[in-house]
C-alpha cells in the first residue's frame, strides 16, 4: 500500500515527441506516494522504421523500474530475432533478459550506478535517484561480461517493476506485458484492452504459483506481492528445478500483436495508477474529449493525472504514482485490406479485468 505524504507532489514530468507515422505525448507525476517508483521509455525511432515506448511501475524501491527503462529496449535491439523481423520473440526475450543481467557483480554494480544508498552490510540497494526521461539510455553494455568481485553471487534484486512496452513498425503493433500496467487501443472510439492485468487470483497465475511452491493470501503471492509477473522480485524466482516462465512470480510477458489500421486513432500505456480510477473506455472516452483542444498530448496526459489524483488518502484509490504515454497515429495508416485476425486476441470486452483492485 505504501506511506503517504501529508500533501501529494503534483509536479509532473512531460514529454512530447513525433515522427512521419505517429505522435506521443506523456506525463508522470508521484501523487500521495512518499517516492516516485515509476520509469518509462519514449523512443520514436528505435530504428527508421520502429517505434519503441515502455512503462515501468517499480515497487519495493525504484531501481528495477529505472533500469528496465535503460536496458529494456537496447536488448529489444540486439537480440537476433530483431533483426529477422520478429519482434515478438525478441521483446519476449528481453523481458526474461532483464532479470539475468540484474544479477551476479554486474548486475549488482549496474544498480548501484542507478541507486543512490546501498546497505553495506547486506548490499541491498535502498533507493535510486529519479531520472525519468527513459530514452536516455546508454548502449555501451554490449558484452555484459561476468565480473568477479565480492558480489558474484548476488540473485538480483528483491524489489520488482511491472513492464507494459509497446513496439510499433509499420503497420505492425507487439504489445508485451508483466504485471498489472495497461496497453489500450481506441478504434473508432471503443476501447480494447491489448494486455492482461496479471493478478494472483486468475487461474493460470494461481495454478503456477501453487505448483511452484507459493501461497495466495489476502489477494497477495506469499501474502505480499499483488501481482503474479514481474521484472526483479527475485526472492519469488529461486526454485532451481524450474524454468524461469514456472517460478512463482515470473517476468513472462504475453504477447499480442495488432495489425493496425485506418479505424485506429491512438494507444495508451499506463500503470495501475491510472486504472484503478478509470476503465479502459472511460480514459479512451477522456482522451477523445480533450485530444483536439489540449495544446499538446502531454497535455491530454497531465488532465487525466488531475483527473485521478485523489482528494485525500483516506480511500488509497488515486493515491499511487502514476504514468500515462498516449500514443496517435497519424492518418493514414497504410495497411493491405482489413485487420488481421491476431487483432482479434484483443478482449472484445475492453472494461473486463478493471475490477481487479486490490
Amino acid at each position: 500500500m505504501g506511506v503517504y505524504l501529508s500533501t501529494p507532489k503534483t509536479e509532473k514530468f512531460s514529454d512530447d515527441g513525433e515522427n512521419e507515422r505517429l505522435r506521443f505525448g506523456l506525463s508522470s507525476m508521484q501523487g500521495w506516494r512518499a517516492a516516485m517508483e515509476d520509469a518509462h521509455a519514449a523512443l520514436t525511432n528505435l530504428d527508421d522504421c520502429t517505434s519503441f515506448f515502455g512503462v515501468y511501475d517499480g515497487h519495493g524501491g525504484k531501481v528495477v523500474a529505472k533500469f528496465c527503462a535503460k536496458y529494456l529496449h537496447t536488448q529489444v535491439l540486439k537480440n537476433d530475432a530483431y533483426s529477422a523481423g520478429d519482434l515478438g520473440t525478441s521483446v519476449h526475450k528481453a523481458f526474461f533478459r532483464m532479470d539475468e543481467m540484474m544479477r551476479g557483480q554486474r548486475g549488482w554494480r549496474e544498480l548501484a550506478i542507478l541507486g543512490d544508498k546501498i546497505n553495506k552490510f547486506t548490499g541491498m540497494i535502498e533507493g535510486l535517484i529519479w531520472s525519468p526521461r527513459g530514452s536516455d539510455s546508454n548502449n555501451d553494455e554490449d558484452s555484459w561480461a561476468f565480473e568477479e568481485g565480492p558480489h558474484s553471487d548476488f540473485s538480483g534484486p528483491t524489489s520488482g517493476c511491472t513492464a507494459c512496452v509497446a513496439i510499433i513498425r509499420n503497420s505492425q503493433l507487439v504489445v508485451a506485458n508483466a504485471g498489472d500496467s495497461r496497453c489500450v487501443i481506441s478504434r473508432k472510439g471503443q476501447a480494447y484492452n491489448l494486455s492482461r492485468d496479471h493478478k494472483p487470483e486468475l487461474e493460470a497465475e494461481r495454478e503456477r504459483i501453487l505448483k511452484a511452491g507459493g501461497f495466495i493470501h489476502a489477494g497477495r503471492v506469499n501474502g505480499s506481492l499483488n501481482l503474479a509477473r514481474a521484472i526483479g522480485d527475485m526472492e519469488f524466482k529461486q526454485n532451481k528445478f524450474l524454468p524461469a516462465e514456472k517460478q512463482i512470480v515470473t517476468a513472462n510477458p504475453d504477447i499480442n500483436i495488432v495489425e493496425l489500421c485506418d479505424d485506429d486513432d491512438f494507444i495508451v500505456l499506463a500503470c495501475d495508477g491510472i486504472w484503478d480510477c478509470m476503465s479502459s473506455q472511460q480514459l479512451v472516452d477522456f482522451v477523445h474529449e480533450h485530444i483536439n483542444t489540449e495544446k499538446s498530448l502531454s497535455g491530454v496526459c497531465e488532465r487525466v493525472l488531475d483527473r485521478c489524483l485523489a482528494p485525500s488518502t483516506i480511500g488509497g484509490e488515486g493515491c499511487d504514482n502514476m504514468t500515462m504515454i498516449l500514443v496517435q497515429f497519424k492518418k493514414p495508416i497504410n495497411v493491405n485490406g482489413a485487420a488481421s485476425a491476431s487483432e482479434q486476441s484483443a478482449p472484445s470486452a475492453p472494461d473486463k479485468g478493471n475490477e481487479q483492485n486490490e
